[in-house]
């Protein structure tokens, strides 16, 4: 019997996009894994409640080559992502970051953030988190229904363009400084769709063959970006890599 979590974006997808970025590599120096939805994606209490119990909270992050405290939804930096734009992007609070630490080992810092494509929402949502790391609140999380109302009045603005972003830098296997970027653009709102395809995929995988190991773990390093092909093609989902000459390419 094999039992596998996570076949989502996250880290089944990501996963498979930093398997092609990094293969045949010598090492890994940054490893950095953003997903920046439209602001019309459908959204639900559920997700606004998860994101609000880590908004200011101290959550792990992996810098200087360890582990560290960093505040939730803090660490704003803004992303340059092909056919996006710029988007601002902050901190998340996710297991799959020690996925990335355990299986690709970088030498300096690994990230997982996640932002809003509205600029005010998203340094918004960063500024409420002031009041927890403040003392103010205990956390944001009791706040979800106020904060999804207000999501909602602003639905109309924005667009329907999301996308990920998984990019690297470290010594490629001719021991050259290297950098690389995968990037998925999803448009027409078929953004929510994303998520879904590592589940298909996995299923076609255990359908198909060729036969997956016995035993529990996370569904990584088992699909490959191939196995989503045909289901981007369908939807019309977007993806390219790109190379960066050497340095972090992602903002």
């Amino acid at each position: 019997m094999v039992v596998l979590s996570g076949a989502s974006s996250t880290p089944a997808l990501s996963h498979a996009a930093l398997d092609r970025l990094a293969a045949g590599w010598q090492a890994i120096d940054r490893i950095l894994v953003a997903i920046c939805p439209g602001n019309r994606a459908p959204r639900g209490l559920s997700v606004m409640r998860a994101i609000l119990s880590y908004v200011g909270q101290p959550v792990r992050v992996f810098r200087d080559g360890g582990w560290q405290a960093a505040a939730g939804w803090g660490s704003t930096r803004r992303l340059d992502i092909p056919g996006l734009g710029v988007r601002l992007a902050s901190l998340c609070e996710t297991p799959d970051l020690d996925l990335l630490v355990t299986r690709f080992a970088p030498r300096e810092s690994a990230e997982f953030l996640a932002g809003l494509e509205l600029g005010f929402l998203h340094r918004g949502l960063a500024a409420a988190g002031l009041l927890v790391r403040l003392g103010l609140l205990r956390s944001l999380e009791p706040c979800a229904r106020w904060f999804y109302m207000v999501a909602n009045l602003f639905e109309p603005f924005g667009s329907d363009r999301g996308g990920m972003l998984a990019a690297i830098d470290g010594i490629d296997a001719e021991g050259r400084p290297a950098a690389a970027r995968w990037v998925l653009r999803a448009t027409g709102g078929r953004g929510p769709f994303v998520p879904t395809l590592p589940a298909l995929a996995l299923v076609r995988r255990l359908r198909d063959g060729p036969a997956i190991g016995p035993g529990a773990r996370p569904c990584v390093g088992i699909l490959t970006l191939d196995d989503f092909a045909q289901d981007f093609a369908r939807l019309g989902i977007e993806t390219e890599t790109l190379g960066c000459g050497g340095r972090l390419c992602c903002g």
